[in-house]
């Protein structure tokens, strides 16, 4: 059960921070099952996390700060000092420009949901001075190789809630819904 968020959520997330570069502020927007993994791996290569969550969410903020984040505060807030990335979890395209607006002059925005709402319309000087704004569409193999290696180095613990396959669309409203940290794990 703790090595399944592993196998998805983890490697999506190690996939996002590849490309999100090794900038040493990195901002986490949605945090779920591959927030609380990278954060873990995030604090390991020494950089500072600053997550954020739905606005009000001061449960999910406290359990990012157990697992390093040294800054935790709604999405509708900017961040203490400009990030050098981004990575959007949450399926919320409205995030994008904030995120944006977050990073520093060159810094990356990556998106790393399979899906989002559309990003609104925002003016061009969230992107002026070389900001990038990213997706993630697959892992790759070499992806897989070198997570899983490092995985065990790293010391990486998953926090989950277990459901039976039965009840794989309450997991998902309970997801929607915030009602647990971590990841959600089907079992059969």
């Amino acid at each position: 059960m703790e090595l399944a968020p592993l196998l998805c959520a983890g490697l999506i997330g190690w996939r996002s921070l590849v490309i999100a570069g090794d900038g040493k502020k990195l901002g986490l927007y949605g945090f779920g099952a591959a927030a609380h993994i990278l954060t873990q791996v995030a604090k390991w290569q020494l950089q500072s996390v600053f997550a954020f969550t739905r606005p009000g969410d001061y449960t999910t903020q406290a359990f990012a700060r157990q697992l390093g984040a040294i800054w935790a505060g709604g999405s509708d807030e900017m961040p203490p000092e400009p990030l050098d990335a981004a990575i959007i979890f949450a399926t919320v395209g409205d995030l994008v420009p904030l995120a944006l607006k977050a990073v520093r002059k060159g810094g990356r925005v990556v998106c790393a949901g399979i899906h989002m709402s559309d990003i609104p319309s925002f003016p061009y000087r969230l992107l002026w001075e070389e900001r990038q704004l990213l997706s993630v569409a697959n892992l790759t193999r070499q992806d897989g190789m070198d997570f899983l290696r490092l995985a065990p180095e790293i010391g990486i613990s998953t926090v989950t809630t277990r459901y039976p396959l039965n009840q794989a669309n309450q997991a998902l409203a309970d997801l929607r819904a915030g009602r647990f940290e971590g990841a959600a794990v089907l079992m059969p």
